[in-house]
């Protein structure tokens, strides 16, 4: 059996260590890339810990989605996946440290994982998160027609940032990108 320690271990245990959703560890706990903070991947997951942020699990496809926009470059961990009000999605919350502000991932079993950040996640949560208007996000983040704009689709529509007069709005009637679905889940 690979050794867990500190704080790792703590979480490790409160997850319910081999007999929960991370199962067993696969290797020691290495530095992350910044020097900082420690992680240790299990059979179902990985466990991050930061000084500033402490340790917090990933696991599953937001797991997986994370680790495409780079682990902890992306941020650290700032829970575990936890459950949304609704019974439907689960996200986990994360810290990019130095930078602002948070960052999520959520996801939905028909529509999978994408990442919300910046000032659409901003203005995302300020509505309402996934209870909102806008719903669950369908897409990621993208620049609209390679413009400045910057958009990202939702159930319900799409949120909107424009840098350049920083205005930012949900709009119902915006066209849904036609490779993700439409509508409701």
């Amino acid at each position: 059996m690979v050794d867990v320690i500190g704080a790792i271990n703590d979480k490790w245990r409160a997850l319910n260590a081999e007999n929960g959703v991370l199962g067993s560890p696969l290797d020691i706990e290495r530095p992350t890339f910044d020097g900082i903070g420690r992680a240790q991947d299990f059979q179902g997951g990985i466990i991050s810990w930061h000084p500033n942020t402490g340790a917090f699990a990933t696991w599953g496809d937001i797991r997986q989605k994370w680790l495409s926009l780079g682990r902890e470059q992306y941020g650290y961990p700032l829970t575990d996946e936890t459950g949304c009000p609704d019974g439907l999605g689960r996200f986990n919350h994360f810290r990019a440290l130095g930078q602002s502000p948070d960052k999520s991932i959520y996801w939905t079993p028909r529509i999978g994982p994408h990442a919300v950040y910046g000032a659409i996640r901003v203005f995302w949560a300020e509505h309402g998160w996934e209870l909102g208007e806008a719903g669950y996000p369908i897409t990621d983040e993208r620049n609209e027609n390679g413009g400045p704009r910057r958009i990202q689709q939702f159930q319900r529509g799409a949120i909107v940032w424009d840098p350049v007069t920083r205005r930012i709005f949900f709009s119902a009637s915006h066209p849904i990108d036609e490779l993700h679905g439409v509508g409701e889940m």
